[in-house]
């Protein structure tokens, strides 16, 4: 008895050579590969001669801050935001570049502090830091938690 099998037109076909799709990505690859330039960026640049130590550069250190009663101190001595201004315009223009500290009182003014703020961003100053922020980490906080 022979037994026929019986052969589906409608059913998808299963197997999918992706042979093809594989050649054609491998020959894309290599192409790209082959037209990307080499990278021949070169950048003269004089060195120091062995043995010779360079200048040191130590910028000044400024202090700003802002009291508790609104009042801006600049390095110890009190300054109104118009001198204030002045002052940093002159910092921004000093090169080597300065370095400016800015420490606000824990009870100064947010105003104050704002305009501060807004002043040394506005004159350009490059170095500019806040300092003792780490005394305010618990902020917030309750104690003994």
């Amino acid at each position: 008895m022979a037994t026929a099998t019986e052969v589906t037109r409608n059913r998808p076909m299963a197997d999918l050579n992706t042979t093809p799709l594989i050649d054609v990505l491998l020959v894309l690859l290599i192409l790209f590969i082959i037209t990307i330039p080499p990278a021949t960026h070169e950048i003269e640049m004089d060195l120091p001669a062995p043995g010779k130590s360079l200048p040191t550069i130590r910028p000044e250190v400024n202090l700003l801050s802002v009291t508790a009663n609104g009042a801006i101190v600049w390095n110890g001595e009190a300054v109104s935001e118009g001198e204030l201004v002045a002052v940093l315009q002159r910092v921004a223009e000093t090169r080597p570049a300065p370095e400016v500290r800015f420490t606000p009182e824990s009870a100064a003014p947010y105003g104050v502090t704002a305009r501060v703020l807004r002043n040394i961003r506005a004159s350009g100053v490059l170095g500019f830091g806040f300092v003792g922020t780490e005394q305010y980490a618990g902020f917030g906080k309750q104690a003994g938690r």
